[in-house]
């Protein structure tokens, strides 16, 4: 029952969720240890370190022994926390799916991912300018279709998990004062723009986001860019 946590906010939601979900302590002992950013989170997920987790939607291309689930992180439009920083250049040590999703868009610049990338985007349109490309945008603008970041997957104890699925999927979400004001001082983010941020995103992975995965796909091995590996 080993859970890894991305430890980024537009996973709060679930966040929310599993503290009220009634679980092992075993399980939310692992849940609390066992957060890091989405690439390492990739790493042990492959090498079975973890059992389950949000990992980088580009790990379950191809995938043969794990379930992966129709939950996961989805922008319909923005996305606002996964940008191209069009004045440098460089990929982003914490993504995958990010990395090369800037290829399979033919952009260039600098991919910056996360609540780091949220914190640009916020400086930014203070300062009133625009010097990044939402990439989730720039995805839905090209394609017409919603683009999956990131995808809950499952390699071990799958009856508790697609139990714990099944519920997120139901669950209406609605983040507590006190988690708002924790995830605050956390990120520096205001709780009005935590708020705002998470109305951009998604987490049901539907017939229309599964399409637009499956594009991403059929990109991918057009470029011949392979997904993470154990070795």
């Amino acid at each position: 029952m080993r859970f890894g946590k991305i430890d980024y906010l537009n996973l709060l939601p679930f966040e929310v969720f599993i503290r009220a979900y009634p679980t092992p302590s075993q399980f939310m002992l692992c849940y609390k240890k066992r957060k890091s950013y989405p690439a390492r989170l990739n790493k042990e997920f492959l090498f079975g370190y973890i059992d389950a987790g949000f990992v980088s939607s580009i790990t379950a291309l191809g995938k043969s022994n794990f379930f992966a689930s129709k939950i996961g992180i989805v922008a319909r439009k923005k996305v606002l926390s996964v940008i191209c920083l069009k004045e440098e250049e460089g990929s982003d040590y914490q993504s995958a799916t990010s990395n090369a999703l800037l290829k399979v868009l033919g952009l260039k610049g600098r991919v910056l991912i996360g609540d780091r990338a949220l914190i640009e985007v916020l400086k930014q349109q203070k300062e009133a300018r625009e010097d990044y490309i939402d990439m989730g945008e720039y995805w839905v603008s090209r394609q017409g279709l919603p683009f999956v970041f990131g995808r809950l997957c499952v390699r071990k104890d799958l009856t508790f998990f697609k139990k714990i699925i099944q519920a997120f999927k139901q669950k209406s979400i609605k983040i507590p004062y006190y988690i708002l004001e924790e995830a605050s001082l956390k990120t520096g983010v205001s709780k009005k723009q935590i708020l705002e941020y998470l109305k951009v995103l998604s987490y049901e992975i539907d017939k229309k986001a599964n399409f637009g995965m499956q594009r991403f796909y059929r990109e991918l091995r057009i470029l011949g860019i392979k997904p993470p590996k154990r070795f």
